[in-house]
């Protein structure tokens, strides 16, 4: 494999277009479309570390924070203006 090739299988393609305007629009389907497509960015925002009863660290997802993130991003979503 060059290396065109392997960047393309590892890169994360862009949203389509239409997903976006029907997202900027209302559409509940496109924003959860959005909202997928972000999840693993929103989840890696959200990590937090945590110590056990014996002070050993462990990583978690903090739910409240990600329900946040998820909450802003809808928000400025509906916000959005395609010109």
């Amino acid at each position: 494999m060059n290396s065109t090739q392997v960047k393309t299988s590892t890169s994360k393609s862009l949203l389509p277009f239409p997903v976006i305007v029907s997202a900027a629009g209302g559409d509940a389907d496109a924003i959860n479309y959005v909202l997928k497509y972000y999840g693993g960015y929103i989840a890696a925002l959200s990590m937090r570390t945590l110590y056990d009863e014996n002070g050993n660290p462990h990583l978690c997802i903090d739910d409240e924070l990600r329900r946040r993130l998820e909450t802003k991003l809808i928000t400025n979503i509906t916000k959005f203006r395609i010109a």
